[in-house]
């Protein structure tokens, strides 16, 4: 079976979500006997660890294919989108798997050419505030109502949107989570050389600097409290430059914030291996890749109680109230005075989530719903 994967910026990577999955699950379809092809933005380059690793156009057996864009914010992901689509439809493949719901409005086009079409909704991306409400969350709306339409198969992350999906467009979907894998813990020496970080003396957020995932209400809290430990904001922004420099002049005069921008490879390993909590403050997900690792690297975390987040986390994490600051605040000054308390919290929050969250699950039921 030929399998076309097309919404993605580019395979491998860890620069997103959508990146980070298909870098890990495309591999592992092709172990299973699939043929899978990774149509990657043609302004997007392989970065960081992964630079080496594409050899011949090959990545662990992944075929790698450009889809002609151009670098212009906004509309390199709709261009290559189409670019790919048109392409993939003229190509000898089996099923044509869309990731993302703005990708998705072109996916009529491999459907007027008989293809099977799969769609996995990653989030409500219309709902993202960086897109406002004008073209670019209509635009992304509309992709949503094509794939709910036109898709042989609907792929969602969550219960949530599973019922969003059957409450709005009366469409059924199949819930497949998200996986993880059991990561390598590493001691603190990097991090120390780059940026004085030592073992339980930080708090960590590791995600995308948009304005959905929170992290200002994370600064707003952690200002309000006295404490010794360090706020680290690791990730960088996406499309999102504004946000950033807001986020920025918030902790401007705190030497104890720190934003190390985009890491990845054996720094983004050590911060999770070596922080005292991680903090998961977002309004909106899909189904969150930093929740699943904070907790396989036997981390606190404390998140938003958002459906998404509490499905997943169960009884695994604390939680405050989404968007409220005094709450946040004062769940982060209760852990970070009491170490005791985080250390019999770490117990066993690492077997849970490996235990429920395989990628070896994943893909097979991947590969089960190509075939329906």
């Amino acid at each position: 079976m030929k399998v076309a994967m097309i919404g993605h910026k580019v395979v491998p990577s860890r620069r997103g979500g959508i990146e980070n999955v298909l870098t890990t699950l495309c591999p592992m379809l092709c172990e299973m006997g699939l043929e899978v092809t990774c149509y990657n933005r043609s302004t997007d380059k392989v970065e960081n660890e992964y630079v080496g690793t594409v050899k011949n156009n090959m990545y662990k057996g992944v075929k790698i294919k450009n889809a002609w864009t151009l670098n212009v914010r906004g509309f390199s992901a709709m261009i290559a989108s189409f670019t790919a689509a048109i392409s993939a439809s003229f190509g000898n493949y089996d099923v044509i798997h869309f990731h993302a719901e703005g990708p998705c409005a072109a996916l009529w086009i491999p459907k007027l050419f008989g293809k099977k079409c799969v769609a996995t909704v990653h989030g409500l991306d219309w709902q993202r505030e960086k897109w406002g409400k004008g073209f670019a969350s209509k635009y992304i709306k509309f992709g949503e109502k094509i794939l709910a339409k036109y898709a042989d198969e609907v792929i969602v992350l969550s219960q949530a949107a599973y019922d969003y999906f059957k409450e709005t467009y009366n469409r059924e979907t199949t819930i497949i989570h998200n996986g993880i894998n059991r990561p390598e813990r590493k001691d603190a020496d990097l991090i120390t050389q780059k940026y004085g970080l030592l073992k339980d003396e930080y708090i960590s957020v590791v995600s995308r600097l948009t304005a959905e995932k929170g992290i200002h209400y994370l600064i707003d809290a952690y200002s309000k409290i006295k404490t010794d430990k360090k706020l680290v904001i690791a990730g960088d922004t996406s499309d999102t430059d504004d946000y950033v420099r807001m986020l920025k002049e918030k902790a401007a005069g705190n030497p104890n914030i720190i934003f190390t921008g985009f890491i990845s490879g054996d720094i983004l390993n050590e911060i999770y291996s070596n922080s005292y909590i991680n903090v998961l403050p977002s309004d909106l997900e899909g189904m969150s890749l930093c929740l699943l690792e904070s907790l396989a690297y036997k981390n606190v975390l404390l998140c938003s109680d958002i459906p998404e987040n509490t499905a997943v986390a169960e009884d695994k994490a604390i939680y405050f109230k989404k968007g409220n600051v005094d709450d946040l605040a004062e769940k982060l000054k209760a852990l970070c005075d009491d170490s005791q308390l985080v250390e019999k919290l770490r117990d066993g929050v690492d077997e849970y989530i490996l235990n429920k969250y395989s990628w070896q699950d994943v893909a097979k039921s991947t590969c089960k719903l190509y075939q329906k």
